[in-house]
């Protein structure tokens, strides 16, 4: 396996960009919900709905989902001898390794979860679903919508560690394509708008989740992410690292709980 390249250019210029953790989009099925256009490639943003503020000097879309699909790759190219084990847990492992965009880690997390890939993908998309099973996630809204399969998102998360982590706040370009016979959700952060009170605004670098049925059951699906938050503000290391691998293997055991629980 060939190792990824060095950071990318276009994560150093303009208005800084990152991504967030744990990403979310929307399945194939489902992309309707993130803007019309079938097989539009001019990444024009859709219109905001009534009370919304349009968000202004955005990125082009389609260029930014290309450049940020290319880095995940990279990332899944990753030697599993650069990795090194942060948490072990039955059902999900997490490793990590320097990232090579900030100076902290890049996570690599990995699991089978019992269902289909899009119904996987379904609830960790932009939407209800996630708020419904997502502890650590308090509140989502979608900002702007675009025609190439992605959206802008301002979520905020709860406190950690007995609130040694405050609140943090993120506002992240969400993309979701096809990989191999599964799916490639990712996205990155935009430094964008005003904080919102009593939060700490966080910022992602990229991130993204690839989601492929097991060859032998596809009934299963294989969930990897590569994650790397930048939670920012005074804290201690040790603290962060904690808190990082702690909430990637959750993720894990609480979507498999909440998938467990639904009947389609």
């Amino acid at each position: 396996m060939r190792r990824a390249g060095p950071p990318c250019d276009w994560l150093r210029r303009g208005s800084r960009l990152g991504a967030h953790w744990p990403p979310v989009s929307a399945a194939q099925p489902h992309l309707a919900h993130l803007g019309g256009g079938r097989g539009s490639r001019s990444g024009r943003a859709l219109g905001a709905g009534p009370g919304e503020k349009r968000m202004e000097n955005l990125p082009d879309a389609a260029s930014l989902a290309t450049k940020l699909k290319n880095t995940l790759i990279q990332y899944h190219s990753i030697e599993d001898s650069e990795w090194r084990i942060a948490k072990k847990m039955k059902d999900a492992t997490v490793w990590r390794k320097p990232s090579e965009e900030f100076s902290g880690y890049l996570y690599k997390a990995q699991g089978v979860v019992e269902d289909i890939t899009n119904r996987v993908v379904d609830h960790i998309r932009p939407g209800p679903s996630r708020l419904d099973w997502d502890n650590l996630m308090t509140t989502m809204d979608i900002v702007e919508k675009f025609e190439e399969n992605c959206c802008v998102m301002r979520y905020t998360t709860a406190g950690q560690l007995w609130n040694i982590i405050s609140p943090r706040e993120f506002v992240d370009f969400s993309y979701t394509t096809q990989y191999e016979e599964g799916l490639l959700t990712c996205g990155i952060s935009l430094d964008y708008g005003e904080v919102r009170p009593n939060f700490v605004r966080g910022f992602n670098h990229p991130c993204g989740w690839f989601c492929v049925p097991l060859k032998d059951h596809p009934e299963q699906s294989l969930l990897t992410g590569f994650i790397q938050t930048e939670l920012r503000g005074m804290l201690p290391q040790s603290a962060v690292d904690t808190a990082m691998a702690n909430t990637l293997a959750n993720f894990y055991s609480d979507l498999r709980k909440t998938l467990k629980t639904i009947s389609y």
